[in-house]
């Protein structure tokens, strides 16, 4: 059995994680997603919208996600990769070549992002839609 593991926060889930998740267990039996905690999205100043209990149940409704495993820091991965058994370590291409040491206890790959979608770019619409809502009722 061949096994996965990618990682992220997976915060207003949209069809371009989803594509990196199916994309991830099409290359092996057996998907591992290491999910941002909230205490690590803080540290990585990182803002957002769902928490994390909020965040994993909607990955365990997804058949193809088999695991989830928090991730509390950076330096985990190589403990997560031996811990279970990891033969692919997947990231989106945004960190091409930041996880290649990595490679002597697993294959890492680093697969396209889906174009014309990301999570910074909903929350920039969603803000810039919150702003003009405000400015609007105060007009009127």
């Amino acid at each position: 059995m061949s096994k996965i593991i990618t990682y992220g926060t997976f915060d207003t889930f949209h069809y371009g994680h989803l594509n990196l998740l199916k994309r991830a267990r099409e290359l092996g039996d057996y998907l591992v997603v290491a999910l941002s905690t909230d205490e690590f999205n803080r540290i990585k100043n990182k803002e957002v919208f769902h928490s994390y209990k909020q965040r994993k149940e909607y990955l365990k409704m997804l058949k193809i996600v088999d695991l989830i495993i928090p991730e509390t820091n950076w330096e985990q991965k190589e403990k997560d990769i031996k811990d279970n058994q990891i033969d692919i370590l997947v990231m989106g291409d945004d960190w091409k070549g930041k996880f290649d040491k990595l490679n002597k206890y697993c294959e890492v790959r680093y697969l396209p992002r889906t174009k014309g979608i990301s999570s910074s770019d909903i929350k920039q619409c969603l803000l810039k839609n919150s702003k003009t809502e405000q400015k609007n009722r105060k007009i009127n």
